[in-house]
């Protein structure tokens, strides 16, 4: 295949040696399955996005830190720079997500590196060796399900003490290898402490997985696995080991104008994303 712009200088630094194929593209990256020496690997090319784009991420991006004073007051500003800026500061989020959740024991690609706008890391294969398929396209038993939801669970837990929210999770991103589910697709990474929308980011991204999986095991989607781990770690309670029970009972009392809009705009994106797939698989 026609190797692209953005892998060449890969390949002429003989940090990857052949590109095999393209495995996905989407709004913010296209995915290249690509050798190095003996070991098939998968590299990310992160497109450049236009000003829509950061607009749509400005509720990800609040408490981010970004290296350097100057930068950080230019990346608030909607100067050429401070969009450049950004851009670098939202591609830099993935890949310093993912050595931070592997230090963490959350199960996410292992990265071998991030070159010129392009991360390269571990291609999450099945257990014949191909692509591993995503979490809404296998079938589970019930006890299935209740496995891959416990363990889900507990993953998100441990991204919660390390400080960070995925704030995308969602059968999407999620891959299914021989031992179990991955976590992938982290640029969008929320920051617990210094996020306002962390607790409703969170809470979506744990009712997204129940969902998903309740197809198989419908008690799990009377589970309110999210608002109990929340409030632990508010609390300053919450560890890894943390034995969770999915009870929870909520404050009524106070409206939750922010989080209600979010929800919103979600359940807009998921639909047209849920759109797209279906229109993909009828050209299919």
């Amino acid at each position: 295949m026609k190797i692209p712009k953005a892998l060449q200088p890969l390949i002429d630094d003989g940090i990857i040696d052949e590109v095999l194929r393209p495995l996905k593209s989407g709004k913010e990256a296209s995915v290249y399955i690509v050798r190095s020496g003996t070991t098939i690997r998968c590299a990310k090319v992160y497109k450049d996005m236009g000003q829509r784009s950061f607009q749509q991420r400005v509720t990800y991006q609040e408490g981010r830190q970004i290296k350097g004073s100057r930068q950080a007051r230019a990346s608030a500003k909607s100067t050429r720079f401070g969009r450049k800026e950004q851009e670098s500061a939202w591609k830099n989020a993935e890949v310093d997500a993912l050595y931070q959740l592997a230090g963490a024991g959350v199960r996410v690609p292992e990265p071998y590196g991030y070159f010129n706008g392009v991360l390269v890391m571990e291609l999450i294969t099945d257990a014949e060796g191909f692509s591993a398929p995503g979490l809404g396209d296998v079938e589970l038993t019930p006890e299935q399900a209740r496995e891959y939801h416990a363990f889900l669970i507990g993953q998100i837990v441990r991204m919660l003490c390390a400080g960070l929210i995925h704030g995308d999770l969602s059968e999407y991103n999620v891959l299914v290898g021989p031992e179990g589910p991955v976590i992938i697709d982290l640029p969008q990474v929320v920051s617990a402490a210094g996020n306002n929308n962390a607790r409703v980011m969170l809470i979506r991204d744990v009712n997204n997985i129940s969902a998903t999986l309740g197809r198989f095991a419908p008690e799990l989607l009377k589970t309110r696995f999210g608002e109990e781990m929340w409030l632990l770690f508010e609390k300053g309670l919450l560890l890894p080991e943390t034995v969770l029970t999915g009870v929870f009972v909520a404050n009524e009392s106070a409206a939750d104008v922010a989080g209600t809009l979010l929800a919103i705009e979600d359940a807009r994106e998921e639909a047209l994303r849920r759109q797209l797939a279906r229109d993909e698989a009828n050209q299919a």
